[in-house]
Parts: C-alpha cells; sequence; structure tokens
C-alpha cells in the first residue's frame, strides 16, 4: 500500500508539474520572440513617443498577446492595450528591472489560467530609451492541464478501487490457507499425527505445507519409537526387578535358611543387579547419542582401537573357547571421538564371541582406500535367522531371548553401534555367511583422513 500510495503521489504530481515546466518554457519563447520584434522595430527612433511608437506598431502584425505595453525610459506608459493608461507610468517590477538592461520573464498558474509577462529594453546606440512589456493570459492550456490533472485523479482512484478489491481477494485467499495451516498445526499440537494438510497450489505455502506434513510424519514416527522405547524399556527392566523381588522373598519367607543357599539366592540377586547396571548403562549410551551435544572430534586411527578392544576380549574369547582373528590395514584414520569407534567394534566383537560355541571363530577386518574404510566382524556362530535381520537394529530386539538372558545382552547393544555409525556419517549392514554365523559390515564411504 506504501508503495502504491508513492506510485499514484508520483503519477499525480510528476506529469503535471513537468507540463507546466513546459508551458512555461513555451512561454517564455513566445513573448521573448514577440517582444524582440516590437523592440526591434523600435531601435530605429531616436526616442519614443506616443505617435512614433504608435506608427510603428501600425506596421506590424498582430502580435496576439492579452497586453501590450511600451514605455520611455522614464517608465512612462507611451502605449497600452488599454489606453485608459497612457501617460502614466507603468511600475512594474518588470519593467523596473528591464529599465536596468535585464530581460525579465515571469510566468504563474492562477484562478484556472497561465499568466505570462515579458519585459525587454529598447535601446538606440547602446542607451535605453523605453520598455515593451507584453502579458499573455492562456485559459486554453491551462484548461488542458486541468483535464490531463483530472484524468490522473480519475485514474488514481481506479486504480485505488482495483488494487483494494485484488487485495481483500487476496488476502482472503492467503489467509483461509494460513488458517487450515494454522488448524492443522493446533490438532497436531493435540497429539493427532494422523491428520494431513492438503493446501492446493504450487507456490510457497504449498511447499510449507508438504513440509509440515512430512514433519509431523517424523513426529509420528517419533512417537511410535518413544511409546515402544518406553514399552521394551520398561518390560526389559520389571524383568531383573521382578526376580530380585522374588529371590528377597525368598529368603524372607524360608524359615531356617542355611548359609548355603543364603549364598544362592543373594549371587542370583547380584547377577540381576548387574543385568540392570548393563541395561541402564546401555540406555545412557543411547541417551547420549541422541542429545544434540557433539563431542570434540579428533584423527581416530581405527587399526590402534581395534588392538585395544581386542586386548580386552582376549580373555572372554579364552573362557569361551574362541579364536579371536585379526587382519588390518595400516593408515585407516577417520575424524570423530575414539570412544565411539570404540564401542562399535567391542559391541560387534563381543557379540560374536557370545553367540559362536566352543572351536569356533571371530575375526575382525579393516581395509582402507584413498576414501573409504571397510570394518568387518564376522564369526562361524549360530547365525541369525533371515527373518529377524531387518529388525536386529531396534531397540531391545533379541533373536532368541531366552540365549540372549543367558549371554547377558540387553537388546540394546546393536541398536547403539547402528547409531553411532549414522552420527559418523557411515551405514552397517549384516548378513549371513555361507559357510555358516554371520559378518557384519561397516562402512565409511569418503571419511577417510590423511595425517
Amino acid at each position: 500500500m506504501v508503495l502504491l500510495a508513492i506510485l499514484l503521489v508520483t503519477l499525480n504530481i510528476y506529469p503535471i508539474s513537468m507540463s507546466r515546466d513546459l508551458v512555461f518554457q513555451s512561454k517564455q519563447s513566445s513573448l521573448s520572440g514577440k517582444a524582440s520584434v516590437v523592440a526591434s522595430a523600435l531601435t530605429g527612433l531616436e526616442y519614443l513617443t506616443t505617435d512614433g511608437v504608435e506608427q510603428v506598431l501600425e506596421m506590424l502584425e498582430d502580435l496576439g498577446v492579452t497586453r501590450l505595453i511600451i514605455t520611455d525610459g522614464e517608465a512612462r506608459i507611451l502605449y497600452d492595450t488599454n489606453s485608459e493608461n497612457v501617460g502614466k507610468f507603468a511600475l512594474f517590477s518588470e519593467v523596473c528591472s528591464a529599465l536596468e538592461g535585464n530581460d525579465v520573464f515571469h510566468s504563474a498558474y492562477k484562478n484556472g489560467a497561465f499568466g505570462s509577462s515579458y519585459a525587454q529594453p529598447v535601446m538606440f546606440r547602446n542607451n535605453i530609451i523605453g520598455v515593451v512589456y507584453a502579458y499573455e493570459l492562456d485559459t486554453e492550456q491551462a484548461q488542458l492541464l486541468e483535464n490531463l490533472n483530472s484524468n490522473f485523479v480519475n485514474i488514481s482512484v481506479l486504480i485505488t478501487v482495483v488494487f483494494l478489491v485484488v487485495s481483500v481477494l487476496f488476502s482472503r485467499a492467503v489467509t483461509g490457507r494460513l488458517q487450515d495451516i494454522i488448524r492443522y498445526l493446533r490438532t497436531v499440537g493435540g497429539g493427532d499425527y494422523n491428520t494431513k494438510l492438503v493446501v492446493k497450489g504450487q507456490d510457497e505455502l504449498s511447499e510449507l505445507a508438504m513440509e509440515f506434513n512430512m514433519f509431523t510424519e517424523r513426529l509420528k514416527n517419533t512417537e511410535v519409537a518413544r511409546k515402544r522405547f518406553v514399552s521394551d524399556a520398561s518390560h526389559e527392566l520389571k524383568t531383573p526387578l521382578a526376580s530380585i523381588k522374588l529371590l528377597t522373598d525368598s529368603i524372607l519367607q524360608t524359615e531356617n535358611i542355611d548359609i548355603p543357599m543364603t549364598r544362592e539366592f543373594v549371587g542370583d540377586i547380584g547377577e540381576e543387579a548387574d543385568r540392570l547396571t548393563r541395561i541402564t548403562e546401555k540406555l545412557l549410551d543411547i541417551t547420549r547419542l541422541e542429545s544434540a551435544n557433539e563431542k570434540p572430534s579428533e584423527l581416530v586411527d581405527i587399526k590402534a582401537v581395534i588392538i585395544r578392544a581386542l586386548h580386552m576380549l582376549h580373555p572372554l574369547a579364552d573362557k569361551r573357547g574362541v579364536d579371536l582373528q585379526s587382519t588390518m590395514d595400516e593408515g585407516c584414520l577417520i575424524r570423530g571421538n575414539r570412544d565411539d569407534i570404540h564401542q562399535i567394534v567391542f559391541n560387534l566383537l563381543e557379540n560374536a564371541l557370545k553367540y559362536t560355541n566352543e572351536g569356533g571363530f571371530a575375526r575382525v577386518l579393516l581395509y582402507c582406500n584413498e576414501d573409504d574404510i571397510v570394518l568387518i566382524v564376522e564369526d562361524n556362530g549360530i547365525g541369525i535367522p533371515e527373518e529377524d535381520m531387518p529388525r536386529i537394529f531396534e531397540r531391545f530386539y533379541r533373536v532368541d531371548k531366552a540365549r540372549s538372558r543367558e549371554a547377558g545382552g540387553t537388546g540394546l547393544g546393536l541398536s547403539i553401534v547402528n547409531e553411532t555409525v549414522r552420527r559418523l556419517g557411515g551405514q552397517v549392514t549384516v548378513a549371513a555367511r555361507n559357510q555358516g554365523g554371520t559378518r557384519f559390515t561397516v562402512t565409511f564411504t569418503g571419511r577417510r583422513e590423511v595425517q
């Protein structure tokens, strides 16, 4: 509206102002030419008299001016279109200035007419002997200017009306679509994530609606995952707590319980407490991974991390009778956090050891080229059924729950691995080995760093 106002003001002022200036220039040129004709005709006289001036003017054609005054050197009127003023003094400012040797022009637009005057000295041998004063009152061009001004006003009114009508229609269309978005946001804010926002068109509001729908879909998936996580976490925590409660009740309700049985019950309680500790630690790891706080990155030698993990897991491998093998390239560097890399390697190797029978092997392979790093952890253990492979990275998902509990698993390790690899810009996949067992492959594409 401000831009429109500026446009309309300019439309109504600038053309009219320019037209007036052009008329003023035209009047000055016209009156200057007519006064010059009279002054040139009078320069042949040594001095000006009424009779002499009239004789000269009779030889000239009609100049077409409203009023013509000719004075002598003392500003006494010798000739005037209004003959009653002959003999009087023309004390106009233009005449006085012309007697000083100046050509004077003045024009003004007033009361629907252009009033223009021009005064020029009459010279004889470089002496001023009189003044020619011409005045013109023009109503025709003034009327044209008035009509032009009126047309601009009418056009401005029409533009304003059209603009207001279009603005109202456009505002209703836009605000209506915005109201749809607001109602949609309120519905989603109330917890209904199944609502879809439909905004027709191909403009920014349509793109905004698409983004809102995608955002709502992500919220829906997040809410489903959250509810599933809470349910699974509650179930996982409830089982060891129920076992602890059952064991403590058994101790309290058994009379004359002997020391060996008490030690057995207390040992079982300790195992369940350890299990609770593991679950809690895994949940804290997941919370850390999902938090927005990023740890400072550093240049990590993956081979050094693997060697440390192998050293920590050798006692478990010896206990289970599993051969722990490794083949690693040198110089596989990645920018990240050393603890995150260690958690990936440790969790995958620990799983391989836990689910491999005595006499089997667990192997870690590390390859790298100019850009990519590939980490493979495989074993020839019990394997994972093909139908379970798409879900093994879900939280608390376990293929064989009884076997997992026996091995001390929480169902969170692979989920942590998947989330950690994703945060590092990589991808982890799982596949069955042809010779039996499982192969996990972690790929960091384009992430290799050079020291």
